[in-house]
C-alpha cells in the first residue's frame, strides 16, 4: 500500500475533530512497519494542528512499558509538555487566561449577590486576625504560669477563649457564605457559557464537536467551582495570617525575622516556576479530557455502525490514544508536584533549624528572652505554614485558571449577527421568495462554490419542487432561506424585504420545516409536535395536526398515547417524519419547506401526505408557499413548477409534462427512477 493511501486510511479512522485539520508529514520513507490494517513508515510522524500521533491507533496499545520507562528519564525534553501534542492555537499568550482576569470575570458573574462574597471576606478577615493573635497570647499565658503571675494568666486565658469563639463563629459563617457564592457562581458560569454557545451561527457548530462543548459545560465549569469555594478565600486568609506573623517577627527581632522571610521568598520563587508549569499542564489535561469525550460520544452515537463493521478494537484504540496523551501530562505534572513538595518540606524543616540556631545564639548573647524565642518559633511556624498554604492554594487556582481558559474564550464569542438586531416584522407574510444573484460556498470549503449567481422567484401560494443530482445545491438553498448560513454574494428577499432586515424569530415562527432525517427531543409526543409553536395550542390542536399527518393512529396505540416519552431508536423513520410533518402543520406556516418529506414513508402514508400538501396549498385562510425537495415521482407531479438544478445553477424550469417533453436532465432522472423501480 502507498504512503498516501495509508495516511488517507488513517485519516478516515481518526476522529472527526482530527479529520478537519489533518495534514500529514512523512519524515522518512524507509523501514516500513506493518500495523493492523495498513503500512506506514516506521519513522514517520502524523501531525494536525501541532499534534503528534503514533503510527496508528493500534500502536498505542503496546506503549505502556515505553511510557513507564519515559517516566524515569530526567532529560530536559522529558519536561517539555509540547511533546504531548499541545494545540498550536492555544500557545497564543495574548488569549491566555490570567488569575486577575479570571477573578474579575467571576466577580462580575455574581451580579446582585456580591454582598454574600463581601460578607464572606469580612468574616474571613475577622477570623484571620483572631487566629494570628493566638500564638502571642498562648506564649504569654505559658510564661505567666511559669513565672507565677495568676492575674496575667487568667486574663490571657479568657482572652484566648474569646479569640477561639470569634474564630469559630467567623469560620462557620465564612464557610456558609463561600459555599452559597460557589453554587451561584458555577450556575451563572454555565448559564453564561451556554448562552454564548447557543447563539452562535452554524459555521461555529460545523467546526466544533458536541462532546467537546458539553465537556466545557460540565467538567471545565465544575473545575472552576474550587476557585471561590476554596482557593481564593484560603489565599486571602493565609496572606493575612502570614502578614500578621511577619509583623510579629519583625517586632520580636529583625535579624531573626529576615532569615524566615528569606526562606519564604525562596519558596515563593520556586512556586512561580512550578505554578506556570502546572497551569499549562492543567490546560492540556482539560483539552485531552475533552478530546477523549468527543471520541467516546462519537463512538457511542454510532454504536450500530461500529457493531456492524466490527471496529470495537479500533474505536478503543482511538479512545486510548487520548488517555495516553493524558498520562503523558499527568506523569510529568505528578513528578513536578513531587519536586515542589520536596522543596517545601526541606525549606520548612530548614526554617525550624535556623530558628533554633539563631534563637539559641541570641539567648546566649542576651538579645532575646526565652519567651521571645518561643513566640519567634511559633510565628516562624505560622509564617512558613501560611506561605505553604498560599502557594498550595495558588497551585490549585492556577490549575483552575488553566482549565478555564477555553471556557472564557468561548464566553467571549460574540453572538451571531442575526441575533443582534430586532429586524422588521411584517403585518402579513404572503410567502413570496426571491433569490437574486446568490452565490455561496461553505466557510470550510472556500474554493468550492455551491451556488453560482443563482436567481429564482417563488410566488405566494405556489408549490415549487427542487430536483437534481446530489450536491447540486438544493438543500443549501433551503439552508440559506432558513438563514442557517449567509450568502457569500447576492440577496434573498421575502415579500420584497431583504432577509437580513427581517426579524428572524418572527420569520421562523412563520416557517414550517420537515427534514430528511427529523430530529426529535427526548420528551413526550405532544411536546415534540408542539415544539417551537408560537401560539397557544391545546391537546385538540395537537391531535388534529397529528391526524392530518396520519400520526394519530400509531401515537394512540402507544401505552401512554400523547404522553409517551419519545425513544428515537424505537421509532421508525416514517413515524419520525409523520411527527415532524404534524409539527410543521401545527405552526400553520406561511412558508412550508419539505426536504424529502416522503423519503421514509410507505406508499399509503405517502399518498396521504400528498393529499395534505394539496389541502395546505389550497386553503383559503392563508396563502402558503411550499418548497419541496424530492426525487419521488408522485411528489414531484404535485408541484406547480419544477426547478431542475445542476452544479449550483438552474438548468430547467417547468411542470412535469413540459420537462418530460424537453427530454433534458429531468427526463433522464425520471427514466432512471422508473427503471430502478421496474
Amino acid at each position: 500500500m502507498s504512503i498516501t493511501s495509508a495516511l488517507n486510511l488513517y485519516c478516515l479512522n481518526s476522529t472527526t475533530c482530527c479529520r478537519r485539520y489533518i495534514h500529514y508529514h512523512v519524515s522518512s520513507i524507509t523501514n516500513y512497519t506493518a500495523e493492523s490494517q495498513f503500512l506506514i513508515p516506521a519513522s514517520s510522524t502524523i501531525r494536525y494542528s501541532g499534534f503528534k500521533f503514533p503510527h496508528s491507533p493500534s500502536s498505542s496499545l503496546n506503549s505502556t512499558n515505553h511510557n513507564t520507562f519515559q517516566f524515569f528519564q530526567t532529560s530536559k525534553t522529558w519536561w517539555d509538555l509540547s511533546d504531548s501534542g499541545e494545540v498550536v492555537e492555544h500557545d497564543n499568550e495574548k488569549n491566555s487566561a490570567t488569575v486577575f482576569g479570571t477573578v474579575v470575570k467571576m466577580w462580575e458573574l455574581l451580579g446582585n449577590e456580591k454582598w454574600i462574597m463581601v460578607a464572606a471576606f469580612t468574616s474571613l478577615v475577622i477570623a484571620a486576625v483572631a487566629e494570628i493573635t493566638m500564638p502571642r497570647v498562648l506564649a504569654e499565658s505559658i510564661f505567666a504560669a511559669q513565672n507565677g503571675q495568676p492575674m496575667i494568666f487568667s486574663r490571657n486565658t479568657r482572652f484566648l477563649g474569646l479569640l477561639c469563639l470569634i474564630s469559630g463563629i467567623s469560620s462557620g459563617f465564612r464557610s456558609v457564605c463561600f459555599a452559597i457564592s460557589n453554587v451561584i457562581l458555577v450556575n451563572r458560569l454555565r448559564e453564561a457559557l451556554y448562552s454564548a454557545l447557543i447563539f452562535q451561527d452554524m459555521n461555529f457548530f460545523d467546526s466544533q464537536e458536541v462532546g467537546g462543548l458539553t465537556s466545557r459545560l460540565g467538567s471545565d465549569c465544575q473545575r472552576l467551582s474550587s476557585v471561590v469555594g476554596k482557593d481564593i478565600h484560603l489565599i486571602v486568609r493565609n496572606v493575612l495570617q502570614g502578614t500578621g506573623a511577619m509583623i510579629n517577627l519583625l517586632c520580636l527581632s529583625c535579624p531573626l525575622a529576615f532569615s524566615s522571610i528569606l526562606i519564604g521568598c525562596v519558596l515563593a520563587t520556586i512556586f512561580l516556576v512550578y505554578g506556570r508549569y502546572q497551569k499549562r499542564a492543567a490546560k492540556l489535561t482539560q483539552d485531552f479530557i475533552s478530546y477523549a469525550n468527543e471520541t467516546a460520544e462519537e463512538t457511542f452515537s454510532m454504536i450500530r455502525t461500529v457493531r456492524i463493521y466490527g471496529t470495537e478494537k479500533m474505536e478503543f484504540s482511538r479512545y486510548k490514544h487520548w488517555l495516553e496523551k493524558l498520562d503523558f501530562v499527568s506523569f510529568r505534572e505528578s513528578a513536578a508536584y513531587g519536586l515542589w513538595n520536596m522543596s517545601f518540606h526541606s525549606l520548612y524543616r530548614a526554617t525550624q533549624v535556623v530558628a533554633l540556631l539563631l534563637g539559641g545564639m541570641s539567648i546566649w548573647t542576651g538579645h532575646v528572652s526565652t519567651e521571645q524565642l518561643t513566640k519567634y518559633i511559633l510565628y516562624c511556624e505560622w509564617l512558613i505554614y501560611a506561605t505553604w498554604r498560599v502557594v498550595d492554594s495558588m497551585s490549585s487556582l492556577l490549575q483552575a485558571v488553566g482549565a478555564s481558559e477555553k471556557v472564557f474564550q468561548l464566553m467571549q464569542l460574540p453572538p451571531s449577527k442575526q441575533f443582534l438586531s430586532n429586524g422588521v416584522k411584517l403585518q402579513r407574510l404572503t410567502g413570496q421568495i426571491h433569490f437574486i444573484d446568490v452565490t455561496f460556498h461553505y466557510p470550510s470549503r472556500p474554493t468550492v462554490p455551491i451556488l453560482k449567481n443563482f436567481n429564482l422567484c417563488i410566488e405566494a401560494n405556489e408549490v415549487v419542487a427542487l430536483v437534481g443530482r446530489s450536491g447540486s445545491g438544493k438543500t443549501t438553498l433551503v439552508n440559506l432561506l432558513l438563514r442557517l448560513y449567509e450568502p457569500t454574494n447576492g440577496l434573498i428577499n421575502i415579500d420584497g424585504f431583504p432577509l437580513k432586515e427581517l426579524d428572524m424569530r418572527w420569520l421562523k415562527q412563520n416557517i414550517g420545516y420537515v427534514g430528511q432525517e427529523p430530529q426529535l427531543f427526548r420528551t413526550d409526543m405532544k411536546s415534540n409536535i408542539s415544539y417551537g409553536c408560537h401560539r397557544d395550542v391545546n391537546i385538540d390542536d395537537i391531535e388534529n395536526a397529528a391526524k392530518l399527518a396520519h400520526a394519530h393512529e400509531f401515537i394512540s396505540s402507544l401505552p401512554d398515547g400523547y404522553e409517551t416519552l419519545v425513544d428515537d431508536e424505537l421509532l421508525s423513520g416514517g413515524q419520525k417524519q409523520q411527527i415532524a410533518i404534524a409539527r410543521a402543520i401545527l405552526r400553520n406556516p406561511a412558508i412550508l419547506i419539505l426536504d424529502e418529506p416522503t423519503s421514509a414513508l410507505d406508499p399509503e402514508s405517502e399518498h396521504y401526505v400528498k393529499g395534505i400538501l394539496h389541502a395546505l396549498k389550497n386553503e383559503d385562510k392563508i396563502k402558503r408557499s411550499v418548497i419541496v425537495i424530492a426525487h419521488r415521482l408522485s411528489t414531484i407531479k404535485a408541484a406547480d413548477r419544477i426547478i431542475v438544478m445542476d452544479g449550483g445553477r438552474i438548468v430547467e424550469i417547468g411542470n412535469h409534462v413540459q420537462l418530460l417533453r424537453k427530454d433534458g436532465l429531468y427526463s433522464r432522472l425520471i427514466k432512471l427512477q422508473e427503471s430502478v423501480l421496474a
